[in-house]
């Protein structure tokens, strides 16, 4: 396994690229209001589209994939150089929503486990900004239990053959590969069966449809494989072992989703539900910026928000120094998730009806933003899964019973509805 955090002797000093970040973000990237910026919609296409673009003007610029390996396509710079640049092109529009999944997660994964030709090819398109990566991780019947999938991968003669189906893939329809768990070998126990795949979604076999959400977004997609063909070439670490990849895979989406990811680049919201709320102008604009009780609402929310980014760079260094396990980047994926929450209900809170019914006042965004409140909490498997890693692979504790542990696939009880 890659350790990730891999750096490139490099001559110039940190302050040194700074400087000449900032001089080519004013020649070559578009000025933003960092304030008040332009959002891309990851429902619709041309926002991955104007992303690509971004993003080839970062890697002709030489400022692309500035915490990826030198050989991957990358500039193989430690984090430090990362967080530079980022303070320079907060005020220029940046490529954020191929962040998660595409780098922070998929290429991260891949960096880690996948082949060297896995590597030279779908990590360094991703840099140039020629291709895009997704998760094909949940199922329809899995719920939480990602070990638990039943799509199906079987050998015949020198293919594997996928039958089965993946829900909420977040924007697999713009994505041009994907990560997909199967089930390999149905007589050993759930986590020992199973191996990870690259999948082409071009390819013949694959059906996707969009997913329309209570409020209206069409982000998520659902895949149904049939019959389709796979090479050896696609396997991702080794066959039966994709619980490996799957783990590691989890780790870097619980850290990207908290926002403690070095292979993200740029900083600032993607859309405008990324957006913290505006609680003071909130107040203000209802007109209980005296009020005592929405005073104390608000500075709860802000108080929690400025604990996070501590937290973030905290955990971060500790990881990356060997003072805190790799699975405690689970603690920022736990904490964003709970602020989030925190934050949205004390924006509806402070609204009251106006969040809800059309008063003139313009605020019913608020009472749209609270219906999708919960969805960093299922990012990267639930908070009630975070829980548990926290517990169990940072604290030591003892795992929870499981009924189906050490039990072979093919006899484990299941719904069959």
């Amino acid at each position: 396994m890659t350790d990730t955090a891999i750096s490139t002797h490099t001559d110039e000093s940190v302050a040194d690229f700074s400087a000449r970040a900032r001089a080519w973000l004013t020649e070559n990237m578009p000025p933003i209001d960092p304030e008040n910026p332009p959002f891309m919609v990851r429902a619709e296409q041309q926002s991955w589209d104007r992303a690509k673009e971004l993003q080839q003007k970062l890697h002709a610029g030489g400022f692309a994939g500035i915490c990826f390996p030198r050989e991957y396509g990358g500039l193989g710079l430690d984090l430090a150089y990362q967080k530079a640049f980022n303070a320079e092109c907060r005020a220029y529009e940046m490529p954020l929503i191929l962040n998660t999944p595409s780098f922070t997660i998929c290429s991260a994964t891949i960096l880690d486990v996948g082949s060297e030709d896995q590597k030279r090819e779908r990590i360094s398109a991703a840099i140039r900004g020629e291709e895009i990566l997704c998760q094909l991780l949940s199922e329809p019947s899995g719920g939480s239990d990602l070990a638990g999938v039943i799509t199906r991968a079987d050998r015949v003669g020198d293919k594997w053959i996928i039958n089965g189906a993946k829900t909420w893939s977040t924007s697999a329809f713009a994505a041009d590969y994907g990560l997909m768990l199967a089930r390999t070998d149905w007589t050993v126990p759930k986590h020992a069966g199973l191996t990870m795949f690259l999948v082409p979604l071009s390819a013949p076999g694959i059906t996707m449809r969009r997913i329309t959400e209570v409020n209206g977004n069409e982000e998520f997609c659902e895949e149904f494989f049939d019959g389709l063909e796979l090479g050896d070439e696609a396997v991702v670490g080794a066959v039966n072992d994709g619980w490996t990849v799957a783990s590691r895979q989890l780790h870097h989406e619980r850290r990207a989703v908290g926002g403690g990811s070095e292979f993200a680049s740029g900083t600032g919201a993607e859309n405008a539900s990324e957006m913290p709320p505006d609680h003071v102008g909130l107040a203000e604009a209802t007109g209980q910026s005296g009020d005592a009780r929405v005073q104390d609402l608000a500075g709860r929310a802000l108080a929690r928000r400025i604990v996070k980014d501590q937290l973030i760079d905290h955990v971060s260094r500790c990881i990356a120094n060997g003072s805190l396990p790799p699975n405690a980047g689970t603690l920022i994926r736990l904490f964003h998730a709970e602020t989030t929450e925190l934050e949205v209900d004390t924006a509806l809170a402070i609204a009251g009806t106006a969040g809800v019914i059309d008063e003139g006042t313009g605020l019913q965004e608020i009472g749209v933003r609270y219906l999708s409140r919960q969805t960093g909490s299922l990012g990267g498997g639930s908070s009630e899964m975070a829980r548990n890693v926290i517990s169990e692979r940072v604290l030591g504790f003892p795992r929870e019973p499981a009924a189906d542990r050490g039990v072979p696939f093919n006899q484990v009880k299941r719904n069959k509805g």
